[in-house]
């Protein structure tokens, strides 16, 4: 999947403004960014959903939109909100998604037994969905994403309302068709999901402000995340706030996590402004991870975000 200049406009808003994109074959490419970043409507226009206002696209080999209907025929799209009829079985929601499909009877019936067994609903096939509780009707959802054996997947915040143990769960079956050469495209707001990923892409107000490997973009940060262990954290922070380069402080247990915008002695500078404030804490470099990644990339996240954990950053 390739994407070039890649813009969007309602009106006089610019959703998504000029993103470029690369996406291997049987990769698990995570989108993140705080809401209304663009991400849904990214993904929307990558599976021929919308039209963009300007940027090519490339898909499986096919242009879109021009060939957006080829294209659907060969994707899986899994929404955030359940979209099954939960007033129909889970056998039931299954034949109809197969039909819809234009799958064979005889085949159809032979998918669907491939996916009761896959899924778990061996003994729920004649459940209503819509007495399921919010993991079983994630499972439900994304085996009629791919009932038809999609060579690509969408997934727009999958997970949002469902027990961290069935999250797990569901990350275990896009690994499952990732190795079977799916594409997976999943938007998410959970750090510990993107840390999942082959890779991510981080949305802010319409714009890629970053692209790589987990590794690649926390190794990115090194030397810029310290931590603090103060008696007094509450005061420690409050003292870290307004501090030139912190562009966040987050309370962790009793301890502070601190990103700066610049590598140096960010240690030491904060070590003299928690001295200076008549403060006792240790100060220590911390490994980054991707949460540092977010907040770096995107300013702090929403406007609410950006207000409790730090300075507030005017969007570039």
């Amino acid at each position: 999947m390739r994407a070039r200049g890649l813009s969007k406009t309602f009106g006089q808003l610019q959703a998504v403004k000029d993103v470029d994109l690369s996406v291997p074959r049987a990769c698990v490419y995570g989108f993140l960014g705080p809401n209304g970043s663009g991400k849904s409507t990214t993904i929307r226009m990558l599976c021929g959903l919308l039209t963009p206002t300007a940027g090519e696209i490339e898909v499986l080999g096919l242009r879109i939109p021009e060939q957006a209907e080829e294209l659907r025929r060969r994707i899986g799209y899994m929404t955030q909100k359940f979209s099954l009829f939960e007033d129909l079985t889970v056998r039931e929601n299954l034949e109809f998604l197969a039909a819809v499909q234009d799958i064979p009877k005889k085949e159809a019936a032979k998918r669907i037994d491939e996916l009761v067994e896959q899924y778990h609903f061996e003994d729920r096939q004649k459940q209503l969905a819509g007495t399921m509780s919010g993991g079983q009707k994630q499972r439900l959802a994304l085996a009629g994403a791919v009932i038809q054996k999609p060579e690509l997947l969408f997934l727009d915040e999958p997970t949002s309302a469902v027990d961290p143990e069935s999250r797990r769960d569901f990350w275990e079956k896009l690994f499952d068709l990732a190795d079977a050469g799916t594409t997976i495209l999943v938007s998410t707001h959970y750090m510990d999901e993107a840390e999942r990923c082959h890779r991510i892409a981080i949305l802010d107000l319409g714009v890629l402000v970053a692209d790589g490997t987990p590794a690649e973009l926390t190794e990115a940060l090194r030397g810029r995340t310290v931590l603090v262990d103060a008696a007094q954290p509450r005061r420690a922070q409050k003292a870290l706030v307004s501090v030139p380069g912190v562009l966040s402080v987050a309370q962790i247990g009793n301890s502070l996590r601190v990103l700066t915008d610049e590598n140096g002695d960010a240690a030491e500078r904060i070590r003299q402004v928690l001295r200076d404030a008549g403060l006792q804490a240790e100060v220590g470099a911390s490994q980054p991870n991707l949460e540092d990644v977010f907040v770096s990339a995107t300013g702090g996240g929403s406007d609410d975000e950006r207000g409790a954990t730090g300075k507030r950053q005017e969007a570039a």
